[in-house]
């Protein structure tokens, strides 16, 4: 039985670096909190984060202030 099901939310290209990240859900077989997983590669490289709901909040929150300061970052 696996230990935790993944499931895809978003898959972005970096423009400038090349970069892709992919947002996935990581849902735990014997229940409990629902993880944010961010897989980013950079060629042959991964970096992982595992973020709790507070934190991918906090973190999201942080990057929709610096977008919407940007020039051209306003939503219409």
């Amino acid at each position: 039985m696996d230990k935790f099901t993944v499931t895809t939310l978003q898959q972005l290209q970096v423009p400038l670096g090349g970069q892709e990240i992919e947002l996935q859900q990581i849902d735990f077989a014997a229940g409990g909190m629902g993880m944010l997983r961010v897989r980013i590669r950079e060629g042959r490289r991964f970096t992982i984060f595992d973020l709790d709901p507070a934190t991918a909040r906090a973190w999201g929150d942080a990057m929709s202030q610096w977008a919407q300061a940007q020039p051209g970052g306003q939503a219409e």
